[in-house]
């Protein structure tokens, strides 16, 4: 999901960017922290290291990126998905800087996928849990496994807008960018949902019957 530092054409940054504005200021002015008790500033805290501890393991994919557990599962369940974007940009930001994981200039793309794409099917997955009434575990595993998905999904169409197939074009592009995400993803995704499982049947029962907001 990373894009790599300088890797989008200039206008392409700037559109990602553009797009993925709206929403990051959007979650930012929704969390009002004067407003927030401790208990849910905690929930936020641990929601955040999540995102950090685990889109830091970088696994190599397609050139320019790189393929890892996206982490927004936890978050987007126990606080909503509208706080998603600004955990997104701050984890995103502290990485690229820290880490040379990302960039600042592919910024707005690698948030859009992971704070915003992401986030809409964990959310989606989890109204489809609520009123199927699945169990839990069986829920947070479609749920991760969808927001991966979602989240890569969201990166190879960057990344096959950005460098079309000489012959086939955006759709050829795509398609080989979706071939080769999947064999590093496809796995990465099932191992991260079983983490997940274990994470959630871990926390305290007062957190897991929290509803997102």
């Amino acid at each position: 999901m990373h894009i790599a530092e300088g890797y989008l054409p200039v206008t392409h940054a700037a559109a990602w960017t553009l797009l993925a504005a709206p929403a990051v200021v959007w979650s930012h002015r929704s969390l009002d922290l004067a407003g927030v008790s401790r208990h849910r500033r905690l929930l936020l805290a641990a929601s955040a290291g999540f995102l950090f501890a685990l889109t830091a393991l970088k696994f190599p994919s397609v050139a320019g990126s790189s393929s890892h557990p996206t982490g927004i599962v936890l978050g987007t369940i126990l606080l909503g998905m509208r706080v998603m974007p600004v955990l997104a940009a701050l984890v995103l930001v502290f990485q690229a800087l820290l880490l040379a994981h990302g960039g600042l200039t592919t910024l707005g793309a690698n948030v859009f996928s992971l704070g915003i794409a992401g986030p809409l099917a964990v959310a989606f997955v989890g109204r489809l849990q609520g009123g199927l009434r699945l169990p839990d575990s069986v829920g947070l595993v479609l749920a991760t496994v969808a927001g991966s998905f979602a989240t890569y999904a969201t990166t190879a169409v960057q990344l096959a807008v950005a460098f079309p197939d000489p012959a086939s074009g955006v759709t050829g592009s795509l398609g080989r960018f979706m071939a080769v995400f999947a064999v590093a993803q496809v796995p990465v995704a099932l191992l991260e949902s079983l983490f997940t499982v274990m994470v959630w049947k871990s926390l305290p029962l007062e957190m897991r019957t929290l509803e997102a907001q």
